[in-house]
């Protein structure tokens, strides 16, 4: 796979490219705070898809300081969000943020791609 660079549009609701993901400003400020807590500025996002959850599949994220080869990597400002290649095929045309509210705070993905996502909102199907 070809690793992609792009830089999040805030005034677009939804990726510009359906094969582009997007890191909200919001997720891209929290993930600058955790990497402040970590201390480690070098530290991207990685969120990948694993099999399970109510719904079929489940989102995961993890801090990750190595980027393989297969993986597709898209940049807000100086944070990067890291998709291996399998979990790309999931995702594309997805946009990645981070919430506050009642069910506590999150990140959470808006995929284009889910026909059907748990309440809770961290697992889907296709």
């Amino acid at each position: 796979m070809t690793q992609t660079t792009t830089q999040y549009d805030p005034s677009a609701s939804q990726p510009i490219d359906p094969t582009v993901l997007s890191l909200t400003d919001s997720a891209a400020q929290k993930v600058r705070r955790l990497r402040e807590e970590e201390g480690d500025k070098e530290l991207m996002l990685r969120v990948y898809v694993t099999g399970g959850g109510c719904s079929g599949f489940s989102y995961g994220f993890r801090f990750d300081s190595d980027m393989n080869e297969d993986d597709a990597n898209f940049d807000n400002g100086d944070v990067t969000l890291v998709i291996d290649s399998l979990s790309y095929q999931y995702l594309q045309g997805s946009t990645v943020d981070y919430t506050e509210g009642l069910e506590g705070a999150r990140f959470v993905v808006d995929n284009p791609n889910a026909t059907t996502s748990c309440g809770c909102g961290s697992s889907f199907s296709i």
